[in-house]
């Protein structure tokens, strides 16, 4: 297909009707598929054929919508997972094994902290966890031999902390390492990481692209630029036989897809995280107003930050659309049309107040979810990031007080005004 603009990729891209066909991308709510002769499933099996033959690894609908997600990024191959951890653990795994080592972003989710820092350790997989905002020569020293990739987040969850994607991209690349990219709260419509040097984003489709909480979901899309073979003493996962499959040699026989490839039919046939068709649907329907939705977030969003900053009874706030931020210049480099409808503001009096101030909000409603279309609020030390110690919560980023409020598509006056009266019951 020739190329398109992301607003037409959002509304046309992924499902192409042929005649006669259905305009909807259809649900194919079936496990398996029929072949006429067991000599053509047996090449599939092989991976000798394209094809369908059990849903644990692969699905119609699920495939249209990971293209989709996959030309939106400007990537060569993508694949869904049941959700934002699978894609990221699936992302790591798929060349990583007991006795590598991973540098990542101590700026990121609660729940990536843990699974690099807790259940991917007990696999034999080790982190070194690095302040985003470090000099060059500290990126350097966190380098080992064993290596295997680099990992930030595109915009922080909840600390808002704007990676340098060059900085990371350049500093792997010495090293012959891949850099994935959670571009979750950017999303593709406002930062294509690919553009500055990542080479894998993931995404936990349940925020801003599903963007009604009503399906849990991730994707990771591949750019292609990586030369697997290039370093292929890192990788053996791409770069050697794989028994399980009567030799296949991923990164020579599928190329550029090679690392999706192995993701797909290697570590989704192992360990299924693939999601429901009809999760999948829902996901498609929430893509097509993407573009549409974005730019809204970021106008009630930088409303609203701009307003508490004015607050006496705030004490700062983080939001790296607003001037002024520590993180505007990197923003504005890398996500010049907006960044995302999340910001972070602590309360005058701490924990308790935060607390109280929540409370007493009317429809900004307390759930444990972000990057919607109705606006929500969470407090990340009594919440997401309870499992961390109040050392960890500092190295995150993620101060006792620290507020993560999303703001939604409901108009910005009734925001401030339901902010304000929440504020107001402080004394």
């Amino acid at each position: 297909m020739e190329k398109r603009n992301l607003d037409t990729i959002c509304v046309q891209g992924g499902w192409q009707p042929k005649n006669g066909e259905p305009r909807v991308l259809p649900i194919y709510q079936s496990t398996t598929y029929k072949y006429d002769n067991s000599e053509q499933m047996g090449r599939l099996f092989d991976l000798e054929e394209e094809g369908y033959f059990y849903t644990r690894l692969q699905n119609p609908t699920n495939d249209v919508v990971a293209q989709k997600i996959c030309d939106l990024e400007g990537g060569v191959a993508g694949m869904l997972t049941s959700s934002g951890q699978a894609a990221n653990y699936y992302a790591a795994f798929n060349i990583c094994e007991a006795g590598d080592h991973i540098i990542c972003s101590a700026h990121v989710y609660g729940g990536t902290f843990n699974l690099f820092g807790v259940t991917m350790k007990k696999q034999g997989i080790d982190v070194t966890f690095i302040n985003p905002d470090c000099t060059e020569e500290e990126l350097e020293a966190a380098f080992k031999p064993n290596t295997k990739m680099v990992f930030g987040e595109t915009i922080s969850n909840p600390s808002l902390v704007v990676l340098d994607i060059e900085k990371f991209a350049k500093a792997a690349h010495r090293h012959g390492v891949p850099l994935i990219v959670d571009n979750t709260f950017a999303t593709p419509i406002n930062c294509r990481p690919f553009e500055w040097g990542a080479d894998i984003v993931t995404h936990s489709t349940t925020k801003y692209m599903d963007g009604h909480a009503m399906a849990v979901g991730g994707a990771i899309v591949d750019s292609g630029k990586f030369d697997w073979n290039a370093h292929a003493d890192k990788f053996p996962g791409l770069t050697t036989p794989d028994d399980s499959y009567h030799g296949i040699v991923y990164a020579e026989k599928f190329g550029k897809a090679g690392y999706i490839t192995k993701a797909t039919a290697q570590v989704m046939r192992d360990l299924g995280s693939i999601p429901a068709p009809m999760n999948s649907f829902l996901l498609n329907v929430g893509l097509e107003t993407l573009h549409l939705r974005m730019p809204k977030h970021c106008e009630n969003a930088l409303k609203v930050a701009k307003w508490l900053k004015n607050n006496d009874k705030v004490a700062w706030v983080n939001y790296p659309g607003l001037e002024g931020d520590k993180y505007y210049d990197l923003a504005q480099k890398y996500m010049p049309n907006g960044t995302c409808g999340v910001l972070t503001f602590g309360i005058k009096g701490g924990r308790e107040a935060s607390i109280k101030f929540m409370d007493n909000l009317k429809f900004v409603a307390i759930v444990t979810h972000v990057a919607d279309a109705c606006s929500c609020v969470l407090h990340p030390a009594s919440h997401t990031h309870r499992q961390m110690t109040d050392e960890q919560l500092i190295e995150a980023g993620v101060p006792a007080e620290l507020i993560r409020i999303s703001l939604g598509l409901e108009d910005k006056e009734d925001l401030i005004a339901d902010i304000s009266n929440a504020l107001d019951a402080i004394k």
